[in-house]
């Protein structure tokens, strides 16, 4: 299954950041969007770091709740893992597993169209293999 696909069934929901937003401001969209990682984008829309929710807990837990009047940008982590369109499921989970990320930005042409999350990838695993359970229940009903 390709990204494009899974983006055209779940949406193209993005909500990001600008680098310069305050980590209170992250925490602020985190929660209020009940969402476990936010894409932080540059001047220009492009992606330059994402935040999750382990990074806040991670620095807060060092550093305490002064840092909820930092910039994103001291605390995002800079070199994003992205996918595009054409990406396949296969590949995503390896990436995922490997590099022990939850969260995967879709970028295509430089455009932040999308995002995938681990929970993502694991909903249409499990579509994946109902629809071949089912196909080989009708195959063998079929005789």
């Amino acid at each position: 299954m390709k990204i494009q696909h899974m983006l055209d069934q779940k949406g193209h929901d993005v909500h990001a950041i600008s680098r310069r937003s305050t980590m209170e401001q992250a925490v602020g969209v985190l929660g209020e969007k009940n969402i476990g990682a936010v894409v932080v984008t540059d001047d220009d829309g492009a992606v330059c770091g994402i935040l999750s929710e382990r990074d806040v807990v991670r620095h807060m837990s060092r550093s305490g709740a002064g840092i909820l009047s930092s910039s994103v940008d001291e605390y995002m982590t800079k070199n994003v893992v992205t996918c595009g369109l054409d990406g396949d499921l296969q590949d995503i989970m390896q990436i995922m597993s490997t590099r022990r990320i939850r969260h995967l930005p879709v970028v295509e042409d430089g455009k932040l169209t999308g995002i995938v999350s681990i929970g993502d990838v694991v909903k249409r695993k499990i579509e994946l293999a109902e629809k071949e359970a089912e196909s080989l229940k009708q195959y063998i009903a079929a005789g």
